[in-house]
């Protein structure tokens, strides 16, 4: 018999012999100690009793005080893919269990067994604002040649963390946290310099023993934002980069999953299609770089402005110029674009097609021969003017005949796209004539000035955008001398006119280059078509990234 055992019957014993010592009283008295002694002497709650006494005399200790690495180190040899090894997999990367292996570590570290130390004011304030066990002693593995995807600042003189790369190693073992301090590195004090550390990290492999003082600070989950960048962006020429190998190259329309974006100067995103996550820099950084760029102010021969100066222009070449007066074309150049949050859609047609170039690249040509090969899924609008029918014109084929006054009564009311006048008289496309081809279930193509775009990129008219990008002096020189040899125009071009029409379409692109889905070169109409075809017809099969407006 244990000795527990021999102390639960003398237990038991003690009361039997003073149930049987009380003294005798009335009959229901003497019907409750029977009773009661019954209870005592049933084998049911001897057994709760001996149990009671066991309970008392075990003492419970932790197996191992280092649970969370041996997780980390069955999840690492883990390669297997069957079932088995998946569901447990599973089951060791659940957060509830993870969450409870370290609390079992912590309790182990603890025992709950206070030293006895003679305690003093010095310590005594020191204990009260850090707690016995702050310091963790962890373990992280690292392959070699693999970046750890971690940086560092110093506040205070201590080394923090200053950011953790999403879906890097560190980020994945679940180690360490921004905010994190690092005391030492396999038994070496870190210092004071983030890229000796960084270098020291580097060189190492295997495992390795960090000595930190937790944060504690929760990880906030990973936003849903993915952006659409206006600039090209290359880390490696970055000179305010905290790390070059932890940046993230892009170029100007990549969709890019912004996953975090707690630091006001470097946010970090991934490539949607693949790819690890870097560092890039938020639209604040690159809007205060940006604004020290000096500006391209040479706008002669553009033939984009509105004020004083299109007026001469037009006085000097007498030729229709479509133009919007409520809106200013210099400003519009100015438009500082960074980042654009989108949406990804399913397939859906668009209700405007816009093909944006200079005056001479063939827009009008292409726009006819898409509507031509099917004109039950596009057409276009009919131009308002002032002026009156000629004898073979006929109302809404060619012209939209309206009075002068009505005209300029609609101009006044915001009720055209964009509009201008040409030998005394006014002409313009009228936004309900969009809306009346939208409405017959077709696409409506737009040949229009770009300064309309910043009235059509809305969830109004869904646009999707067109630049038809002028070709070298050299092969536009070719073209037009072909067409002229076919007979197929009479309209000669001098060699000034060759380079204003290149030199417009740089200056388009360069000013509205981010309202651009798409960009097709002309140095060959059939090609040029075919292309153009090919990326309207996508609209109807693929997934679309749009932005982030039009859906909510």
């Amino acid at each position: 018999m244990t000795v527990a055992n021999a102390k639960s019957d003398s237990a038991m014993q003690q009361v039997l012999d003073n149930l049987r010592e009380l003294s005798p009283g009335s009959a229901a008295k003497e019907i409750d100690l029977i009773f009661l002694k019954g209870i005592m002497e049933s084998p049911i709650v001897q057994s709760l009793a001996k149990a009671h006494e066991r309970l008392e005399e075990v003492k419970l200790q932790a197996v191992s005080e280092d649970n969370m690495q041996l997780v980390t180190e069955i999840l690492e040899s883990l390669t297997e893919k069957d079932a088995a090894s998946e569901e447990l997999r599973k089951i060791l990367q659940e957060p509830h269990f993870r969450c409870l292996i370290e609390a079992h570590d912590k309790v182990a570290a603890k025992c709950y067994e206070m030293p006895q130390v003679e305690v003093t004011c010095n310590n005594a304030l020191t204990s009260s604002l850090v707690p016995a066990d702050a310091i963790r002693v962890i373990g992280i593995k690292k392959k070699t040649g693999e970046p750890l995807g971690v940086t560092f600042r110093v506040e205070r003189g201590e080394m923090v963390i200053a950011r953790i790369l999403h879906g890097s190693s560190i980020d994945r073992q679940g180690m360490l946290h921004p905010g994190d301090i690092i005391r030492e590195v396999n038994g070496q004090e870190v210092g004071r310099d983030p890229h000796g550390l960084q270098e020291l990290l580097k060189n190492c492999s295997g495992s390795i023993t960090l000595k930190v003082l937790p944060s504690y600070r929760d990880a906030p989950a990973p936003p849903q934002v993915y952006l659409k960048p206006h600039f090209n962006y290359n880390p490696a020429a970055d000179n305010l980069i905290p790390c070059k190998e932890a940046g993230l190259a892009f170029s100007k329309g990549d969709i890019l999953h912004l996953v975090n974006k707690e630091d006001p100067n470097w946010w970090q995103a991934r490539h949607v299609v693949g790819g690890a996550t870097g560092l890039i820099p938020s639209h604040f950084l690159e809007e205060k770089r940006k604004a020290f760029v000096r500006k391209d102010w040479d706008v002669s021969g553009s033939g984009l402005l509105c004020g004083p100066l299109a007026g001469r222009r037009r006085r000097r070449k007498k030729k229709k110029m479509m133009y919007l007066t409520s809106k200013n074309a210099e400003f519009d150049r100015f438009e500082l674009q960074i980042y654009e949050e989108v949406a990804r859609m399913p397939p859906f047609q668009r209700k405007t097609l816009v093909l944006i170039g200079a005056q001479g690249v063939g827009r009008r040509s292409l726009k006819n021969r898409l509507i031509v090969m099917n004109p039950l899924r596009y057409a276009t609008t009919v131009p308002f003017t002032s002026r009156s029918p000629r004898e073979e014109e006929r109302d809404g084929q060619s012209y939209c005949f309206v009075s002068r006054a009505q005209m300029e009564k609609d101009i006044k009311d915001s009720r055209y796209l964009e509009h201008g006048e040409y030998d005394g008289n006014l002409y313009g496309t009228k936004i309900d004539s969009i809306h009346e081809v939208v409405n017959a279930g077709r696409t409506c193509i737009l040949d229009v000035n770009p300064q309309a775009l910043k009235v059509l990129k809305t969830a109004d008219f869904v646009p999707f955008v067109v630049f038809i990008a002028a070709p070298e002096l050299d092969t536009l020189r070719a073209m037009h001398k072909a067409v002229v040899d076919a007979g197929l125009t009479t309209k000669l071009l001098t060699e000034v006119d060759l380079k204003k029409t290149v030199d417009e379409s740089a200056r388009i692109r360069r000013a509205y280059s981010h309202y651009f889905d798409l960009t097709i070169v002309n140095d060959n109409l059939d090609k040029a078509f075919d292309k153009l075809q090919d990326a309207v017809e996508r609209l109807f099969v693929e997934p679309q990234w749009v932005p982030v407006s039009w859906v909510y």
